[in-house]
């Protein structure tokens, strides 16, 4: 995707392919010098047992400008968090697992949960919102990135280069968003993007008419994309979503808090691919289907909030012209892969849009019959006014199940 276009709204960098990453790689080291980088990694143990995380250890063991890596570490036992911690110890940069599951850090949830403030579901979101704030009580990095431990295309370049908008002392940016090409197996991916995201976007706009908003997230290539960088200025008041809304809600956040001229997103690499998520037509509690309806309650909350009525009537409208919108985008992605020698199953991409047609109406009956619901964990500035002690014995607790595993 070696272009130069600019949509107008945030700043795209491309990847133009006149440098090498060694030089990149050795600027960024430059830079955190005086900016100290962070990396979080939100982390199933299972994942642990497949090739990709293994290849992302090797890969991360050779960035040479990584002050620490924080490992999220969710649904393990003891004995698995143990492995976890031997797992990781390859890594030659200071790092950290984080145990969601330990005793002690179940004591920092109850704490939380009597103030109300405790994150409403387990999941990335919560896992992601739990190493910020370890990150924060730490007080020692400027910059932090996230990336998931599924990459099966992982090269360190990835890294740095979505981390060097936001590490450049010379750039204005403060969130920086990777993108990329979903290409796996000969096959064209991303079906939530290019049959969900993508045609809604496009329905919304016809339906309720231009809104700053959609033009926004409308910029962005992959916007659910799991790769960010950002300044640690403006974690204590970002609002991290409970559900699969998590990278919607995070550029959602971005444009509350930020003036355009502070987001960018960069171009990571030329080919992405990572584990695939199930349809799940018959469950609408897991797999995409789970997740298109959380994205869509996502975008309809933002929406609601800067003014836009919504009504039965609406979604109604929505449903229809999204149908229509995305079958013909369909096209146009069907073409574009026959071009470049990949495959696309029409049927089974027809089948999502059905399912995915189905869950607008679904999100939206949601929002409607509960307009007030918060699915936002509390931000950490609120967490530290209500109990000015926790993030410190946070970092306690995380030692201490450490130093149990020495004996």
């Amino acid at each position: 995707m070696a272009d130069f276009h600019q949509n107008g709204n945030i700043a795209t960098l491309h990847n133009l392919r006149s440098g090498t990453p060694q030089l990149m790689e050795h600027t960024v080291s430059t830079f955190a010098q005086f900016r100290k980088i962070t990396l979080i990694l939100p982390s199933l143990y299972s994942e642990l047992e497949a090739p990709a995380l293994d290849n992302i250890v090797k890969e991360l063991a050779q960035v040479p400008y990584l002050h620490r890596i924080i490992i999220g570490l969710d649904r393990a036992d003891r004995d698995q968090f143990a492995h976890a911690v031997e797992y990781f110890s390859r890594l030659p940069q200071e790092h950290v697992v984080i145990w969601n599951d330990s005793p002690r850090q179940k004591e920092i949830g109850a704490r939380l949960e009597k103030m109300g403030l405790y994150p409403s579901e387990p999941g990335k979101g919560k896992n992601v919102w739990t190493c910020l704030g370890y990150l924060m009580a730490c007080q020692d990095s400027a910059v932090v990135a996230i990336h998931d431990c599924d990459i099966t295309t992982y090269k360190r370049e990835m890294l740095t280069r979505l981390v060097y908008p936001v590490a450049n002392p010379n750039f204005p940016y403060q969130l920086a968003k990777g993108y990329y090409p979903r290409i796996g197996n000969g096959s064209m991916n991303g079906r939530v993007t290019r049959l969900l995201v993508s045609p809604l976007l496009i329905a919304l706009k016809k339906v309720i008419g231009d809104r700053d908003y959609i033009d926004y997230l409308r910029s962005f290539r992959y916007p659910l994309s799991g790769e960010f960088a950002m300044r640690t200025s403006m974690l204590p008041d970002l609002r991290i979503p409970s559900d699969w809304g998590l990278e919607i809600g995070v550029l959602s956040e971005a444009w509350r808090n930020l003036a355009p001229k502070s987001v960018c997103q960069v171009e990571i690499a030329d080919a992405y691919d990572h584990k695939h998520q199930e349809l799940s037509a018959e469950d609408a509690t897991t797999g995409l289907n789970r997740m298109s309806t959380d994205i869509c309650k996502a975008i309809f909350r933002k929406l609601a909030a800067d003014g836009t009525v919504f009504t039965t009537h609406i979604f109604r409208t929505l449903k229809a012209t999204y149908y229509r919108t995305a079958l013909d985008l369909l096209e146009s992605y069907y073409n574009d892969a026959a071009m470049n020698g990949l495959s696309i199953d029409r049927h089974k991409e027809e089948q999502s849009i059905e399912l995915f047609a189905e869950n607008i109406m679904r999100a939206g009956q949601v929002f409607l019959d509960n307009p007030s619901e918060t699915p936002f964990i509390a931000t950490w500035s609120r967490v530290h006014a209500a109990d000015p002690d926790l993030m410190r014995d946070m970092l306690l607790a995380v030692a201490a199940d450490h130093d149990d595993l020495k004996g």
